[in-house]
């Protein structure tokens, strides 16, 4: 009969109530199947780690920085939310928080600028996660007097040194990302892993706007949704289409429109008139006019 140590997953799995935090993941996000899979897939490598950990197995901490590449709008923010989540639950950072910053949070205007704006900034990320939007904009080689090198030296000495108690995740497109990656060979070796945002379909971003009419409490009547469907196809096809974040400007502009409609009638209103979005209200964006707009409207 064999005498060894077994270690329950499932144990662990329930007492971190790893479980919870992926449901409200799916929850959160329509679709992003891929990415929901991805994530169980390294919250599972994380509780095998933790097992290993707890047998003597382990020996340095595994590199857990990420780099999510995407459109804008694809849910990168809210993944990384609950990534720290995991990682806190099971242990991997102190305290699980997510600090959120661009180029201009970490890249000073002049010398001796840079490092300390850097520091300041992962002083207040240790024992949680760093996320970065728009990574690449820390390179910029055509300016030979551009300080983002300084930060990103910064970076990598910390990514490296204190990979047991922050983790750095870098977010933006795809081809950008691809490239930065290729001009700063550092990064690319500190990342272990890579996740890929797709962007919704019109269905999803459909089933998007109903979740988020929902939570406002407002409803589309029959006429409406038919015209929210078009207004879908239409934006995707125009300039700086920015997903769910694009959806949620439509509405609230579409509500705005409302708001005007239902003032203006000078009459006593229902709960139904204050809460129901009519063709109307949509149709009214520029989407539908002949000219492309650049911008969301």
């Amino acid at each position: 009969m064999s005498t060894e140590t077994a270690i329950d997953l499932q144990a662990i799995v329930r007492d971190a109530q790893i479980h919870d935090v992926l449901e409200r993941l799916d929850r959160e996000l329509v679709g992003l199947r891929p990415v929901k899979t991805r994530i169980a897939e390294i919250a599972a490598f994380l509780v095998v780690e933790r097992a290993r950990k707890e047998l003597g197995m382990a020996t340095a901490a595994p590199s857990l920085h990420m780099c999510f590449t995407g459109n804008p709008g694809t849910g990168k923010t809210t993944v990384a939310m609950r990534m720290a989540e995991i990682l806190h639950r099971l242990g991997y950072v102190r305290k699980g928080h997510v600090v959120a910053v661009t180029r201009d949070d970490l890249v000073g205007q002049y010398i001796g600028h840079t490092a300390p704006k850097t520091k300041e900034v992962l002083k207040r990320a240790m024992g949680g996660v760093l996320f970065i939007d728009e990574a690449y904009y820390l390179y910029r080689p055509e300016n030979e007097r551009d300080y983002g090198q300084e930060a990103i030296e910064i970076l990598l000495q910390i990514m490296e040194n204190q990979r047991d108690d922050l983790v750095v995740i870098l977010a933006g497109y795809k081809e950008r990302m691809d490239t930065f990656f290729q001009s700063n060979p550092g990064f690319k070796s500190r990342i272990a892993h890579h996740i890929d945002f797709p962007d919704y379909t019109d269905t999803e971003l459909f089933e998007i706007a109903e979740r988020m009419l929902h939570d406002m409490h407002y409803r589309l009547d029959d006429d409406a949704q038919a015209a929210f469907r078009d207004y879908i196809a239409r934006r995707k096809a125009q300039p700086n289409f920015a997903n769910a974040r694009s959806i949620r400007n439509a509405l609230d502009r579409a509500r705005l429109r409302q708001a005007s409609r239902v003032f203006s009638s000078n009459e006593a209103v229902t709960r139904e008139a204050l809460e129901t979005l009519v063709a109307a209200d949509i149709r009214a964006s520029r989407v539908f006019g002949d000219t492309a707009e650049k911008t969301d409207r």
